[in-house]
């Protein structure tokens, strides 16, 4: 999640818990100041939040993730100087024990389409001689950083501790 109104980020969880399940880790509110990408259309002081839930999703389920997630964004935008501004970005994804997967409505040569008009790009990796989530050349700047690596690792442990663990539902 993504807004430069943190208000935003507990409302928005709320929708996503309701639709998702209940949510197993939330990352602090971090400071989104590695690129000016959208501060045209948010304004300055954009921040971050992740979530991720307890209920595993199927892969195949991201396309209809991410237009439901738009949907929310499209009821929280404003319409200012004759343009729809957005209050808050949401971009769904998943872990897995190799990688971070991000959905997207924007094309680019790294991205797959996956259908409905989104598209899914691998964003880090897991290197397994590393013990660490490795970006790529196109990998986002603030993915690249060491408190994101770090956080995806923690969700990475939380999911092979639940994989393991049998009283898993």
């Amino acid at each position: 999640m993504l807004s430069p109104d943190i208000d935003l980020f507990d409302i928005c969880a709320e929708i996503l818990r309701k639709e998702y399940g209940p949510i197993d880790y939330q990352s602090a509110i971090l400071p989104w100041d590695k690129t000016d990408y959208y501060q045209d259309e948010m304004g300055a002081g954009i921040f971050r939040k992740f979530i991720f839930f307890d209920h595993l999703i199927n892969p195949g389920d991201l396309p209809e993730i991410k237009l439901f997630t738009n949907k929310i964004e499209s009821n929280f935008a404003v319409h200012a100087e004759s343009a729809v501004r957005r209050r808050i970005n949401l971009d769904p994804g998943y872990v897995t024990e190799a990688k971070v997967v991000l959905a997207t409505t924007k094309d680019f040569s790294h991205r797959i389409y996956i259908g409905s008009s989104i598209y899914a790009e691998v964003t880090l990796k897991y290197v397994v001689r590393d013990r660490d989530f490795i970006p790529f050349d196109y990998t986002y700047p603030d993915y690249r950083t060491n408190a994101y690596r770090t956080m995806f690792l923690e969700a990475r442990d939380r999911l092979r501790a639940a994989f393991h663990n049998p009283l898993r539902k």
